[in-house]
C-alpha cells in the first residue's frame, strides 16, 4: 500500500515543532507571525502543504513543557491551520486575538458564518473531561452567528458515549476533525468552492437536525452520511483521509517516543548531585520557602 503521507510531510512537522519554539518568546507577536508564515508556506505549495498540516497537527508535541510558551502557541497554529482551510475554501476567514472568552475563529461565506475553534491534544493525555471540547462555551460564543464548530483530533474524539454530543445537538454545534477538514479541502480543490461550502453548510444542517443523544454513532452517522452523499468523488478522499489518519498517529507516535527516548537517556547519565538540584527545582522548593518565608501579618485587626 502506498503511504499517504509522505517523508517531505515529516520533515515539515519537524521543522514546524522546532519553528513553535523559535518564536515562542513574545505570545502576542509570534502568534501573528505563525499565521503570516502558515498562510505563506500554504500560498506556495497549495494544498499539499495545507494536508500537511491538516494530518500531522493533531498531537501537541511531548517536547513542549505544560502550559508553557510553547505549547500556549502552538494552540494558535492550529487556530490559523483550520482557518487556513476555510480561506482555502474559498470563504473569508480570521484569526481572533482579542479576547479570551470568544472564539478563536470567525468565517463568513455568502450564505451562511459561523464561529470556529481548533482542539489538540498531548498523546499521552489519558483523561479527557468534555468540557475541553468547549461545545457548551462555543454556543455562547457565537455572536449572533447561526452555527459555531470545533475541530478536534478524530482520534481523541469518544467513539461511544459522551456528552458532548448531547451538546452539539442541543446547542447547535458541530464537532468535526482535521480529517474531515481535509476532505472538504480537497473537495474545494477537485470540485470548486461551490461544492465544499454547500457540503459544510449541508454538515451544519444535519447536525441542527439531530435528536440529542449522547450516543456517538448517530452524530457521526448523520456527519458522515451527509458528507459521502454529498458527490461520488468523496469517497475516494474519504478512503485516503481514513488511510492518512491511521499513519499520522503512527508518526505523532514516533515523534513523541523519540522524545521520551532522549529524555530518559538524558536523565540516566545525570550524576547524584545534578539529579537531586533538577528534583528541587522541580518541585519548586526554593521558590516556595521563599514565598512561605515572606507571609506577615496585616493591619486588618487594628482597631483603627
Amino acid at each position: 500500500m502506498i503511504e499517504i503521507i509522505t517523508e517531505a510531510a515529516k520533515k515539515r512537522r519537524l521543522q514546524w515543532i522546532d519553528e513553535i519554539v523559535t518564536l515562542s518568546g513574545s505570545f502576542g507577536a509570534d502568534s501573528s507571525r505563525v499565521e503570516a508564515e502558515l498562510n505563506r508556506e500554504i500560498g506556495t505549495d497549495g494544498l499539499p502543504a495545507l494536508l500537511d498540516h491538516l494530518r500531522l497537527c493533531s498531537a501537541i508535541p511531548e517536547s513542549y513543557g505544560h502550559d508553557s510558551s510553547e505549547e500556549k502557541l502552538y494552540s494558535k497554529y492550529t487556530d490559523a491551520l483550520i482557518s487556513a482551510a476555510y480561506a482555502f475554501m474559498g470563504m473569508d476567514s480570521a484569526v481572533l486575538t482579542e479576547r479570551a472568552d470568544a472564539a478563536d475563529v470567525e468565517v463568513e461565506a455568502d450564505d451562511f458564518s459561523f464561529v470556529a475553534d481548533a482542539k489538540v491534544f498531548r498523546l499521552s493525555r489519558t483523561a479527557k473531561n468534555q468540557k475541553d471540547f468547549k461545545v457548551q462555551a462555543m454556543d455562547g460564543w457565537k455572536r449572533g452567528k447561526p452555527y459555531a464548530m470545533v475541530v478536534c483530533p478524530l482520534y481523541q474524539l469518544p467513539s461511544r458515549s459522551s456528552q458532548i454530543y448531547h451538546q452539539a445537538a442541543q446547542r447547535n454545534v458541530c464537532v468535526f476533525s482535521y480529517s474531515h477538514l481535509a476532505v472538504l479541502a480537497q473537495l474545494a480543490d477537485a470540485q470548486g468552492s461551490e461544492a465544499a461550502i454547500g457540503l459544510l453548510l449541508q454538515v451544519f444542517q444535519a447536525v441542527e437536525a439531530l435528536t440529542p443523544s449522547k450516543d456517538a454513532a448517530p452524530y457521526w452517522r448523520a456527519v458522515n452520511r451527509t458528507m459521502l452523499g454529498h458527490h461520488p468523488s468523496v469517497a475516494a478522499l474519504w478512503e485516503q483521509e481514513q488511510q492518512a489518519t491511521t499513519e499520522s498517529i503512527a508518526i505523532s507516535q514516533q515523534i513523541a517516543l523519540d522524545h521520551l527516548a532522549a529524555e530518559r537517556d538524558k536523565i540516566a547519565r545525570l550524576s547524584h548531585q545534578e539529579a537531586v538540584r533538577q528534583l528541587v527545582s522541580m518541585h519548586k522548593i526554593d521558590s516556595r520557602s521563599d514565598v512561605i518565608s515572606a507571609v506577615s501579618g496585616n493591619a486588618l485587626m487594628n482597631p483603627g
